[in-house]
């Protein structure tokens, strides 16, 4: 079996993406599970996470490390994030945000043997119903599919660290269908630019389609 750690608690077994499982025996979206020297891992499906796509398609740095604050916009099932639950560990915490209830119903599961995730049924545009129990965080991610995604990662900039990083999933098909994709995310960059810069660009073809991945800086 081939091992190499790529990131701080991210992993490559066999040239598959993997996290080290913080619950053993734990599956969330019925991902499998390696053995190896002692310690579990749970595969990571590109297919069903844009980060890790994002990660094999060439992201040079990742800042969701352990012991780190992350708060999770779209946390949909929780897929994605329960993989972020592995990297920060139990001295890090994920604040899992979803506005859909039937999404929220998984992820409460997700959420039952993970006390690093916390779920909130809210708006994410609503950042005064959660920023008292989020605080400020250390990392941001976003994946929301909704005209507005720019407007959204605005709002919550303020519950990010300065300097800190966003990571963002954007969804050309949900800001404009008429729009070439590469004038939505032109426009959506330029819509943050006053209050982040851009760390890394990435296409994360063939896993999404018609979405950039990107690393963004609070200035």
């Amino acid at each position: 079996m081939q091992f190499r750690q790529i990131f701080d608690g991210v992993y490559k077994i066999d040239n598959k993406l993997a996290t080290k499982n913080l619950v053993r025996g734990n599956r969330v979206y019925d991902e499998e599970l390696v053995d190896y020297e002692g310690e579990q891992y749970r595969l990571w499906n590109p297919y069903r996470s844009k980060l890790a796509a994002a990660i094999i398609n060439g992201l040079k740095e990742l800042h969701i490390k352990e012991g780190a604050k992350v708060l999770y916009l779209g946390a949909a099932t929780g897929t994605t994030s329960s993989h972020v639950s592995d990297i920060v560990g139990g001295q890090g915490i994920v604040y899992c945000i979803e506005i859909s209830e039937r999404s929220m119903r998984d992820l409460l599961k997700a959420c039952e043997s993970r006390a690093n995730m916390l779920p909130m049924l809210q708006d994410a545009r609503n950042t005064e119903a959660y920023s008292s129990d989020t605080g400020i965080c250390d990392v941001l991610y976003q994946d929301i599919a909704a005209p507005d995604q720019a407007d959204i990662l605005l709002r919550n900039a303020e519950l990010l660290k300065e300097g800190g990083y966003a990571y963002v999933a954007i969804k050309s098909q949900s800001i404009d269908v008429v729009k070439q994709p590469e004038m939505v995310f032109k426009e959506f960059l330029e819509a943050v630019s006053g209050k982040f810069k851009v760390a890394e660009k990435i296409d994360i073809a063939p896993y999404s389609k018609m979405h950039l991945f990107v690393a963004l800086q609070k200035k």
